[in-house]
């Protein structure tokens, strides 16, 4: 039993990272990028993209899923736990994120379906994403998630919190940043040694 608690605490845990802006100067990609520096010991994280997906259509559920529809739900099936970075539209989440949430729920073999998630954003303005935020909880019940609910990363005033080089140089945010994937680290390994009594439970 302590091998396999053992195990459970040193078995490599990643992460995979979704920015939801396409544009090449997004601050929330280079926060996304900044988080990838961050993380804390024996985590990785894979950054995902979303911009090739087709915008989703039941009727494309067929047989086959568009390719880029199914290379990116491998990219999620392969992580333990998401990391979502996104800006605000009009007081919510952006279309381009939504879309790829909706591709990434479907099925029974959903690969985001009870996952733990951390969620941040980056604004100009002085809000720092917390309407977009907010809309995403009832997003997260409905998919059964797990997010991680304190530390909230909420960059507000970006522009002047990266350098040219696009590397976050802001303190505070930094430390948020870590104490947040410190927090979703702990969701999963929490998460597999429940598994691993039910497991030892039933067998």
């Amino acid at each position: 039993m302590d091998t396999e608690v053992d195990n459970l605490q040193t078995e490599k845990i990643r992460f995979a990272g979704i920015s939801g802006s396409l544009r090449a100067g997004s601050l929330n990609t280079k926060l996304l990028r900044s988080a990838s520096r961050l993380l804390p010991e024996n985590t990785e994280m894979e950054i995902v993209e979303i911009g090739t997906l087709p915008l989703y259509n039941s009727d494309l559920e067929g047989d086959s899923l568009p390719l880029s529809v199914l290379k990116f739900r491998e990219s999620l099936g392969r992580a333990d736990a998401l990391v979502l970075v996104s800006p605000e539209y009009n007081y919510s989440i952006p279309g381009t994120l939504k879309n790829a949430i909706d591709w990434a729920s479907r099925g029974k073999d959903s690969p985001i379906f009870g996952k733990a998630v951390a969620l941040m954003g980056a604004t100009m303005g002085k809000w720092g994403t917390a309407r977009m935020q907010l809309a995403f909880r009832p997003v997260f019940q409905c998919l059964d998630m797990t997010p991680v609910n304190k530390p909230e990363v909420l960059v507000a005033e970006a522009a002047d919190k990266f350098d040219e080089s696009g590397h976050l140089r802001d303190e505070t945010t930094e430390a948020l940043i870590r104490r947040q994937l410190r927090a979703l680290k702990t969701l999963v390994v929490n998460s597999r040694k429940l598994k691993e009594e039910e497991h030892l439970i039933n067998s």
